[in-house]
């Protein structure tokens, strides 16, 4: 009992670190985007203002283009996400249920795709994107994002399909559905958890990306949020006030998004990780 106890306590106090990790450098965040510039850049610094000032989210959306950046990324995001699904569920669905000479191999060669460092690659993705004519576009954003995630969100919706009965598709096709009609009308309304799981973690990474934003767009009108942000940063110095109101401001969105969908998120996950 004693033992079990202090295993409790040490949890818990591991838990409260990791927490307070995460946590107090948001909070640094939030005040200093409430600090006016002269407050920010004061030293020794406080950590609350005394007169807490909304200023600083008010000038990001009036007095630059921050409110672009955030439609451009919601726009590449939705976008990335509807073409990854799309791929991920028929492929996901192939590789659950049909087998063909070749399977596991090419499985594992799609999860190896995924694993690239992104820097490896960045240049000759640059080149095509550009040879093409989609640089700085939102078609050429959309394409090589969603080609990053769709090796990830394949295995993804592969478990969660693995998951599935077989016996409900079967059970359509003695009703006369055609394999095609299965998957559409049995299978897919039973892959939101799914689903959901593979539209947050295209939307987390889209929304996060910094190093593709950055390189395949060049005007004002194309950045991301994340390429925004770097705005931030001049040869002057850096803008803390304005940059924290505009990290704070950014971290809307996806936190929004998994605490809307965080139960189907996690069920989606724990599905597709079983197989």
């Amino acid at each position: 009992m004693k033992r079990s106890r202090s295993a409790s306590v040490v949890v818990w106090v591991i838990l409260a670190l990791a927490v307070g990790f995460a946590l107090v450098p948001i909070l640094w965040g939030i005040s200093t985007a409430l600090k006016d510039n002269s407050v920010a850049e004061a030293y020794p610094p406080t950590w609350w203002p005394e007169q807490p000032t909304l200023m600083n989210f008010a000038r990001i959306f009036t007095g630059t283009n921050f409110g672009r950046y955030m439609l451009n990324s919601a726009v590449v995001s939705v976008a990335a996400i509807l073409l990854t699904l799309a791929v991920s569920l028929h492929a996901g669905y192939a590789a659950a249920r049909w087998r063909f000479r070749g399977k596991q191999p090419l499985m594992f060669f799609i999860l190896s795709m995924g694993m690239i460092p992104g820097i490896c690659v960045l240049v000759p993705i640059y080149l095509l994107v550009s040879r093409l004519g989609l640089y700085d576009t939102y078609v050429g954003l959309v394409l090589v994002y969603a080609a990053w995630q769709i090796p990830t969100a394949v295995w993804v919706m592969r478990g969660f399909l693995d998951a599935l009965p077989r016996e409900l598709e079967e059970a359509a096709y003695v009703d006369g559905c055609t394999r095609i009609a299965a998957f559409y009308r049995i299978v897919l309304p039973l892959t939101q958890p799914g689903i959901a799981a593979v539209a947050i973690l295209v939307f987390i990474y889209v929304w996060n990306d910094f190093l593709i934003a950055y390189a395949l767009t060049i005007s004002d009108n194309m950045r991301l949020i994340q390429s925004g942000l770097y705005l931030y940063v001049t040869q002057s110095g850096i803008q803390w006030a304005s940059l924290m109101a505009a990290a704070v401001a950014a971290l809307v969105p996806p936190v929004v998004a998994f605490i809307l969908l965080q139960s189907r998120f996690i069920q989606g996950l724990t599905r597709g990780a079983v197989k």
